[in-house]
């Protein structure tokens, strides 16, 4: 099986290729860059496999299958979620995120093996995707686990707080806090951008920019200006919860859970 790496963080290609002789796969070449890609590709046969991350040095790997046509299959392994749909229209195999789990990118080498004959690779049907392959796709797999707990420094100390416990996270001038129902704000090292993938979606609700709420800490909801809401949970007064215009809906559907 021929298979090459694009990926542009050399520690984290090197990392690949040893896991991939693990599994008996050696790859032919390590690319990192698109124009690097593109021009290794125009010049040699297409790969049976090729394990490609997605944002390279010099812009996003879906630029190389504007300019050469790839007839190989492929195992995304990329830090970023938000591609997943895109991934669809090219013939992957899985879509694995950093850091690659041993025995995730194992299962995944072993669906190509199981899908398609390594002799008869040049004409690769996308892969059959169903509802599961979705899920874990969108980084939302089958029995995903959400975070139950986050640390902040209290001094020189780290303290331990449940999610179940923060009434909601904010974000206020450059920092982001955790808010328990005593009144205490938390400074904490997490985005709220990561903290959206990280907390349970029946339980935490992103209201704005600014804000990601607890339904259980939800004491009132108030019509606002230009069809917004505003949220009250008593404990919390730094400033106007408001849910923005265009989550109003989704927010309303996320209530009615």
């Amino acid at each position: 099986m021929q298979t090459i790496i694009i990926e542009d963080e050399k520690p984290a290609a090197r990392r690949l290729v040893r896991m991939l002789k693990e599994l008996d796969l050696e790859p032919l070449a390590m690319l990192h860059s698109v124009q690097e890609a593109t021009e290794y590709l125009l010049n040699h046969p297409s790969p049976d496999l090729i394990f490609l991350d997605i944002q390279l040095s010099d812009g996003l790997s879906f630029e190389i299958f504007d300019q050469v046509q790839v007839d190989s299959a492929i195992i995304f392994t990329t830090a970023y979620d938000e591609y997943a749909l895109q991934a669809f229209k090219l013939n992957s195999i899985d879509y694995l995120l950093k850091p690659i789990d041993e025995e995730e990118l194992e299962t995944a080498v072993q669906q190509f093996r199981n899908r398609f004959r390594e002799s008869d690779t040049t004409n690769i049907p996308p892969a059959t995707i169903d509802f599961n392959d979705i899920a874990k796709m969108l980084g939302n797999p089958v029995g995903k686990t959400y975070k139950k707990r986050y640390t902040a420094k209290v001094g020189e100390h780290l303290k331990l707080f449940p999610t179940d416990e923060v009434q909601l996270f904010y974000s206020e001038n450059k920092g982001t806090y955790l808010h328990l129902d005593n009144g205490r704000n938390y400074l904490i090292d997490n985005k709220l951008e990561s903290l959206e993938n990280e907390l349970d979606p029946e339980q935490f609700f992103r209201i704005s920019r600014q804000a990601i709420v607890n339904v259980n800490a939800i004491d009132d909801m108030i019509h606002h200006t230009n069809s917004r809401l505003k949220v009250k949970i008593n404990s919390f007064n730094e400033f106007d919860l408001i849910v923005s215009r265009e989550r109003v809906k989704d927010f309303k559907n996320w209530l009615d859970k």
